[in-house]
């Protein structure tokens, strides 16, 4: 079988565990106090441009963002999101579970605007009654979005621009910044998120690593008694270490963007295919994720040799799916999905 269906179906970049192996005897004290977690947020700082961001590490993105919206938002508080955006639709209602209500907008290919932003929250306080709803306390937007689509750094300060004017941080998901960073033609880096929101995340999970997370606060802005906080919604991990290694890793000799040009490459490749064989795209995304309108006969057909992603019925016939690559998609099974079609 050909394997598509999402960018951690594998373990981690043969460096990654190198790195694990070679240190492995080493004995470091827990929960992120250790010299490898020093030196991964030090490589993150120089490549963000930023030597005063506040960093730590997590393992998993659900736990980030469980972690980061419950601590950043007072108890009468909601996170604004696009209706198709993570914690909106594929985390279990982990934010709600927290106390905080998400609060849905319209999105276009995954990305909430500021006029969309902007309108909702004139609303909001144009409502005599506003006090007895609640209050909209931070935005939440992902890089790329979940139609692997990307904000342009015009997009992202117009964005940055409107939190701060109403007192609301921007918190960006970065699960797959690797792959949005490697695109083509794209404007934003990381030293734009820095200067655009108040955290963002470095996602290692979905580009090499086993697990991982680097969260960045950008204003020296986390939280008093920050680690507190993550230990107490189960999210510290003893063996700090394993997520500094991994991202010590990822931030040596480019490998962070390397794995990412992989991919996109190889994306760039499928959705050629697709287009010159007559396959609409659902979606134009410039990212490792390819979402294709198959119909009925397609989608039988190809799932006979290939494992792609459900992602929405779009009628009885025709069925939007996805094929993501990533560090471990080797060139010759995209020649192979390709003879496929």
């Amino acid at each position: 079988m050909l394997y598509f269906t999402s960018d951690y179906t594998e373990g981690a970049h043969p460096k990654v565990l190198e790195k694990l192996c070679a240190e492995n005897l080493v004995s470091l004290p827990g929960y992120g106090e250790d010299a490898a977690c020093q030196a991964a947020k030090d490589k993150i700082r120089a490549a963000c441009g930023g030597e005063d961001l506040q960093i730590c590490f997590l393992t998993g993105g659900t736990q980030t963002n469980l972690v980061v919206i419950s601590s950043l938002l007072r108890r009468h508080e909601a996170v604004l999101a696009a209706r198709t955006g993570h914690i909106s639709v594929h985390e279990a209602g982990a934010i709600e579970y927290t106390g905080h209500k998400v609060i849905e907008l319209e999105a276009r290919d995954g990305k909430l605007s500021a006029a969309t932003l902007e309108a909702w929250l004139q609303r909001f306080y144009a409502d005599d009654s506003h006090e007895h709803m609640p209050f909209p306390g931070m935005v939440y937007i992902s890089h790329p979005t979940e139609y692997g689509t990307l904000y342009t750094r015009a997009e992202l300060q117009a964005l940055s621009a409107l939190c701060h004017r109403y007192e609301m941080p921007l918190y960006l998901d970065g699960a797959r910044l690797g792959y949005a960073l490697a695109a083509r033609d794209t404007d934003v880096d990381l030293e734009t998120l820095v200067a655009c929101c108040d955290v963002f995340y470095i996602g290692g999970t979905k580009v090499g690593a086993l697990c991982g997370e680097a969260l960045v606060f950008t204003h020296r802005n986390m939280p008093p008694h920050f680690v507190t906080l993550i230990k107490q919604q189960g999210a510290l991990l003893a063996k700090g270490r394993l997520l500094g290694m991994q991202f010590d890793a990822l931030f040596t000799d480019g490998l962070y963007w390397e794995i990412g040009r992989h991919a996109v490459e190889l994306a760039m490749e499928l959705k050629a295919a697709f287009l010159e064989k007559g396959y609409p795209l659902y979606v134009d995304s410039p990212t490792n994720q390819q979402f294709v309108i198959l119909n009925r006969e397609q989608k039988d057909r190809l799932s006979r040799e290939a494992v792609f992603s459900f992602w929405e019925q779009l009628d009885p016939e025709h069925t939007v799916v996805r094929f993501a690559t990533s560090w471990a998609t080797r060139p010759e099974d995209v020649q192979a999905l390709i003879a496929l079609l």
